[in-house]
C-alpha cells in the first residue's frame, strides 16, 4: 500500500485490487437484487391484496436472522470468509433461477412465497456479516469507511437502477424476468470472489471455544464497549420504526397516491438518489465519525416520515423519499464503520453477526408492526405514528446514555 492515502478521495478504497474485484462484482449483482426486491414486494400485494400479509411476508424472511445472527457470527470468525461467501451467493443464484422457473410456469402462490422468504432469511444471515466483515480484509483499516461509503453508493446506484428498471418491467414483460436477471448477476459476484486474493485463513487467529462460549464472549464484549452498545441501540430504534419500506411504499403508492407499478419503481428509485448522495458524501468525508451523525440523521429521518404520512402529493412524496434515503444512508453508513472501527479483529465477525441482528434480524417485527398500523391507522396514519415512536424513543436513548450514564 502506497506511504501517502487521501482518504478524502471518494473513490479511494478502488486502488485496492481485491476490494475492486468484489466492488464491482456488486455493483452488478445489487442491481439484480433490487429487480427481485422491487417485483417481491408487488407480488406478494398482488396475490393477497393485504396490508397485514405483505407484512407477515417481509417479517419471516428476516426470520432466522432474529434466531440464528448470534451462531452465524462465531461461525464467520473462525471460517474463511472468502469461501463462506461463494457459498452464499451460490446458494441465493439458485433461489433466484428457481422463484423466476415457478412465476413463469405459474405455480407460485402466497405459501410458496413464504417458504423461499424463509430459505432466503437462512442464506442472507450467513451472507450479511460475513461481507461486511470481509471488506476491512480487502481494503484495509485506514480505508475501511471509505470502502464503507462506496459498498453503500454500489447498493444505492442500484437502488436507482434495479426499481426503475423492475417498474418497466412488471409494466411491460413477464414478472419472471427480474428474478431471472437476478439470478445471472450473480455470475459477477463469484468471478470477483474467485479473482481475490487474500488466503482462505479466517481473520481471528484464536481457537474457538465452543460454540456457545464463543457467542457470550461476544455479547460481553458488545456490553462493555460503550460506543459498540449505543450504536448498536440507536441501529435497533432505526431498523424497526424507519425501515419499513418494503410494505409501506406499495401500498402508499397505491392506495395514498393512487399510482401504478411505474410510479412504485420510481418512488424506490427517488430514495435511491438520495441514498446515493448520502454515500457520496459519506465517502468524501470519511474522516468524520461521530455518534452526533447517527443522532442528526435519525432525528431527521424521524421528522421526514412524519411529512410523509401528512402529504398527498406525488412530486412532493419524491422529494420526501429522496431526503429520507439520504439521512437513512448517512445513519447506516456511520453505524456500520463505527461498529468495525471499535471492534477488535478477533470479535469483529461475531459485533456484526450482532449487527446483522439488530439490523435486519428485528425487521420482521418492523415489519408487522408497519403492516398493523397500516391495516388500523391506514398507510398514511402508519408512517406518521413509525415517526414520532422513533423521535420519542431516540429522546429517551439520548438521555440514557448522555445524561445519566456520564454522570456515573
Amino acid at each position: 500500500m502506497a506511504a501517502y492515502i487521501d482518504v478524502n478521495n471518494p473513490f479511494a478504497a478502488l486502488k485496492s485490487k481485491n476490494f475492486r474485484y468484489f466492488w464491482i462484482g456488486q455493483c452488478i449483482s445489487l442491481i439484480g437484487t433490487w429487480l427481485q426486491n422491487t417485483a417481491l414486494s408487488w407480488l406478494v400485494l398482488t396475490l393477497t391484496k393485504s396490508a397485514f400479509l405483505v407484512g407477515l411476508f417481509n417479517a419471516l424472511q428476516f426470520t432466522p436472522q432474529l434466531f440464528l445472527s448470534l451462531f452465524a457470527g462465531a461461525i464467520i470468525d473462525h471460517f474463511p470468509k472468502k469461501k463462506l461467501l461463494i457459498i452464499t451467493q451460490s446458494l441465493l443464484m439458485i433461489v433466484a433461477f428457481l422463484l423466476s422457473f415457478l412465476i413463469w410456469t405459474k405455480v407460485i402462490n402466497y405459501p410458496i412465497l413464504l417458504v423461499f422468504a424463509l430459505a432466503l432469511g437462512i442464506i442472507n444471515t450467513f451472507d450479511m456479516p460475513a461481507r461486511q466483515s470481509f471488506v476491512i480484509e480487502l481494503a484495509g483499516q485506514e480505508l475501511l469507511i471509505n470502502a464503507v461509503a462506496l459498498n453503500s453508493l454500489n447498493f444505492n446506484l442500484a437502488r436507482v437502477i434495479g426499481p426503475a428498471i423492475a417498474g418497466i418491467l412488471l409494466k411491460n414483460v413477464r414478472m419472471s424476468v427480474c428474478f431471472f436477471l437476478n439470478g445471472l448477476s450473480f455470475i459477477a459476484v463469484l468471478i470477483g470472489l474467485f479473482l481475490i486474493d487474500v488466503g482462505l485463513k479466517p481473520l481471528s487467529k484464536t481457537k474457538s471455544r465452543g460454540m456457545f462460549k464463543d457467542i457470550l464472549e461476544g455479547l460481553k464484549y458488545t456490553k462493555n464497549n460503550r460506543v459498540i452498545l449505543q450504536t448498536m441501540i440507536l441501529i435497533l430504534i432505526m431498523n424497526v420504526f424507519i425501515m419499513n419500506f418494503n410494505v409501506l411504499i406499495p401500498l402508499y403508492t397505491k392506495y395514498v397516491l393512487h399510482k401504478d407499478e411505474a410510479g412504485y419503481g420510481f418512488l424506490l428509485s427517488s430514495m435511491g438518489i438520495g441514498a446515493l448522495s448520502g454515500a457520496l458524501f459519506v465517502a468524501s468525508t470519511s474522516k468524520k465519525l461521530a455518534l452526533k451523525r447517527l443522532y442528526f440523521s435519525l432525528v431527521m429521518c424521524s421528522l421526514i416520515l412524519i411529512f410523509i404520512g401528512i402529504n398527498r402529493d406525488y412530486k412532493l412524496s419524491s422529494f420526501l423519499f429522496a431526503s429520507v434515503g439520504f439521512f437513512m444512508i448517512l445513519f447506516t453508513t456511520t453505524a456500520n464503520s463505527t461498529l468495525q472501527l471499535s471492534s477488535a479483529d478477533e470479535y469483529r465477525g461475531r459485533v456484526m453477526s450482532l449487527y446483522t441482528l439488530v439490523f435486519a434480524g428485528t425487521t420482521p417485527i418492523g415489519s408487522l408492526i408497519a403492516g398493523t398500523f397500516a391495516q388500523i391507522f391506514k398507510v398514511g396514519g402508519a408512517f406518521v405514528i413509525c415517526g414520532i415512536f422513533c423521535f420519542v424513543l431516540f429522546i429517551l436513548e439520548y438521555l440514557i446514555f448522555e445524561i445519566i450514564f456520564a454522570k456515573a
